[in-house]
């Protein structure tokens, strides 16, 4: 299968310009402090011949618009770039994460471009793909929240072994491990596939800007970016987002059966599960049995009150608003290894009411995956604060006939949480991101949903 892997060059179009910056030397110390994070060392700006006013006009302010976070158009793979300033340069990131099914290690991250000023010339863009060194490329803007990257000397991504050396290599760097080292033959298909389809890219890529999730005092837990164990997709970067009575994973890298840019599940806070014993947890039929009571329950008051669950004040009786026996804060959404929710929103306090109902003695409650659940990490918390009827989207290979199925999320603590998926009978462990984004902040809450809109209908 080796020999089917080929390259393929996009080309691009409109270069970008940007005007000199009329600011005076201090303001420009100030705003390069204050709006980009730099700490300037000005007796090496002096030694290298480069002045503070040449940094701000033909660097930070020229490249202003491209920091941030990035999502790239990877088809449904996806991906999380961070664009930052460090000292003469602005780098390009890829946050990676680590390697299946670690969900708690660190992410991973590797430099796809720089640009950078040297002795009071024009800055110079260079792509960082591949093994062989910086090399010539372009960044152009396409609009205000998308630009491209253009490499112009592919030839250094290639590698003397061929192909098959390139692939060996990938492999090696994106899972740690060699094609030999996985037995599962769907899984080499999987991993062959994303071989095949991101590396004709060879870094020409167009980036969509993407925000971090605001925050609310009414949130559960803190919103943010979160790893995810996805199957024989491995790991993926989930965002978290709080919606009123409602809370939502968005996928920020995908797969073949639910691409980038879909919401993987949907948690609604309005319908807490109390979970049986521990006894009783590991009976697959008892926890089924719980979470489609939820469901029949979420089903008949959509009738009655004509809405969906989450829009609108619906009714809420009591056995809905009783707490499980053991939690303080409740989460947000996850994904399964095929998921996708809906875009229903609802109104603040109810979920906040949540919140505020104690965990008892201060611990949560034991927590055990029923027999017969799939799970790609074992190492999962084995105490949780509160659980929330849900649902995932599962589809077919290129997103095909999707369907919402019920499922059940846990709130483990503030920086991990998981979902069961019923008709799957497996279950998604997943981790708080730990890395402080610049830049990345939403103007409004508007900005945000409009965001979420707009990376999703790439992929619908």
């Amino acid at each position: 299968m080796l020999s089917e892997i080929n390259s393929h060059q996009r080309t691009s179009t409109a270069w970008f310009h940007s005007e000199e910056a009329p600011w005076s030397s201090q303001q420009q110390r100030d705003r390069k402090q204050d709006e980009y994070g730099v700490c300037e060392n000005l007796r090496k700006l002096e030694i290298t011949g480069v002045s503070c006013r040449d940094v701000y006009a033909k660097l930070l302010h020229r490249y202003r618009h491209i920091l941030g976070l990035w999502q790239p158009d990877i088809g449904p793979y996806g991906g999380l770039l961070n664009v930052v300033v460090d000292g003469l340069f602005i780098i390009g990131w890829m946050y990676l994460p680590p390697h299946d099914p670690h969900v708690d290690d660190p992410m991973r991250f590797k430099p796809l471009f720089r640009i950078h000023l040297m002795e009071r010339k024009a800055a110079t863009v260079e792509c960082m793909y591949g093994h062989k060194g910086p090399h010539h490329g372009h960044i152009q803007i396409v609009k205000k929240d998308e630009f491209s990257t253009k490499c112009n000397q592919t030839d250094h991504h290639r590698m003397s072994g061929g192909r098959q050396e390139e692939f060996r290599t990938w492999l090696r760097e994106e899972w740690g491990r060699t094609l030999e080292d996985i037995f599962h033959e769907h899984m080499q298909e999987l991993i062959l596939m994303k071989f095949i389809y991101t590396s004709q890219y060879d870094n020409c890529l167009t980036y969509r800007r993407i925000y971090l999730p605001p925050s609310s005092p009414d949130d559960l837990i803190k919103p943010g970016l979160f790893k995810g164990t996805y199957g024989s997709h491995g790991l993926e970067i989930v965002m978290l987002s709080f919606h009123g009575r409602r809370a939502r994973g968005t996928k920020i890298t995908g797969d073949p059966n639910i691409p980038a840019g879909q919401q993987t599940v949907e948690i609604d806070l309005r319908h807490r599960i109390q979970l049986p014993d521990l006894e009783n947890q590991r009976n697959f039929n008892e926890l089924s049995r719980l979470v489609l009571e939820v469901r029949e329950r979420v089903r008949q008051e959509q009738q009655e009150g004509g809405h969906e669950a989450g829009e609108g004040r619906s009714r809420q009786g009591p056995r809905e608003s009783q707490p499980s026996p053991a939690q303080p804060r409740a989460e947000a959404p996850s994904r399964g290894p095929d998921g996708t929710p809906g875009e229903d929103s609802g109104e603040p306090g109810d979920a906040s009411a949540a919140a505020e109902q104690p965990a008892q003695c201060g611990q949560g409650q034991p927590f055990v995956l029923p027999v017969g659940v799939s799970s790609r990490n074992e190492d999962y918390p084995r105490t949780c604060r509160m659980c929330f009827y849900g649902t995932g989207l599962i589809a077919g290979h290129g997103f095909t006939s999707p369907e919402r199925t019920p499922g059940v999320f846990i709130l483990f603590d503030e920086d991990r949480f998981g979902f069961v998926w019923l008709e799957l009978k497996s279950f998604s462990l997943y981790s708080r991101v730990q890395a402080t984004f610049r830049n990345a902040d939403a103007p409004s809450p508007q900005a945000f949903d409009e965001m979420l809109k707009n990376i999703q209908s790439l992929t619908s």
